[in-house]
């Protein structure tokens, strides 16, 4: 684990190297949080070990105002968040295609990145998200309203602490602390958005899990029907909460993903040569 500086950000980051084979030709997997109350530890808690005890190259890291990552008072844009991440490869040196696994927000950080960057994303596995689009942003407007309301509330804390423990409730009031401190719930929303036609062009294969009763749970093939290539998963009984609360559901759908995709040798070298070409 460690900081590094990254688009100007004090960046916390944490890697496992992949066990069993050679780390210098294994996949690499990027996990990627959700926003608000969440950081890198839920990745770490659940899928990091089992990923790379599969052979799959973990990098997991904070996302700015989130964790042990630096907070700036303002720059929270979507598009803030995308360009983190781009320089957070680039200091790492990781060029080559990784695959971008991102919970809710991350999600869609994961899906701005391919959209600036397709050379350098081998896939993505999108978990109860969504790309950045129009419809999106206005969603969000919305949440951030909503999330404003609820963190503002001692009962919220109160409900927390009698469901998940004093920990959790801990954990929920610092983070609360953070995003009160930013502009980050009313500049979310804003960024580089993506039109329908960008995402049909977009040609980076994509896992889409959802809960079936998760934020999408009304019509979970939307994105297959938006997307060229889209396979999209329903795990029944759960909802936004799956990475959590079924998590080992996620990893026997996540790794297996992971590893058609690099064993498709000539995606990742036409991916490679697009890459050299556009640098």
């Amino acid at each position: 684990m460690g900081k590094i500086l990254a688009n100007g950000i004090d960046t916390h980051y944490q890697r496992m190297p992949a066990k069993g084979v050679d780390p210098e030709t294994a996949p690499t997997v990027v996990f990627i949080h959700g926003l608000g109350t969440d950081s890198l530890a839920s990745f770490y808690l659940t899928l990091a070990a089992p990923v790379a005890s599969a052979g799959i190259n973990v990098l997991a890291y904070d996302l700015r105002g989130h964790g042990r990552s630096d907070g700036p008072d303002t720059g929270y844009t979507f598009q803030h968040f995308v360009e983190d991440l781009g320089a957070l490869l680039d200091v790492l040196e990781l060029r080559g295609p990784v695959h971008l696994v991102g919970n809710s927000f991350g999600g869609t950080v994961a899906f701005g990145h391919a959209f600036a960057r397709p050379w350098q994303v081998a896939s993505i596995v999108s978990i109860e998200s969504e790309p950045p689009t129009q419809p999106w942003s206005d969603r969000m407007v919305q949440a951030m309203e909503y999330m404003v309301v609820q963190l503002s509330s001692e009962q919220t804390f109160l409900d927390l602490e009698a469901q998940n423990g004093a920990h959790h409730a801990k954990l929920a009031r610092k983070a609360a602390a953070k995003l009160f401190a930013t502009t980050m719930t009313t500049e979310v929303p804003s960024g580089r958005l993506m039109s329908a036609e960008d995402l049909r062009a977009l040609p980076t294969p994509v896992l889409h899990i959802l809960g079936g009763e998760g934020l999408q749970g009304g019509d979970p093939h939307a994105l297959e029907r938006a997307l060229s290539h889209c396979r999209t998963v329903v795990i029944p009984g759960q909802d936004h909460s799956v990475l959590v609360d079924a998590h080992r559901n996620v990893r026997e759908l996540l790794i297996p993903w992971v590893r058609g995709i690099h064993t498709d040798v000539p995606w990742i070298n036409a991916a490679v040569q697009a890459r050299e070409l556009i640098a």
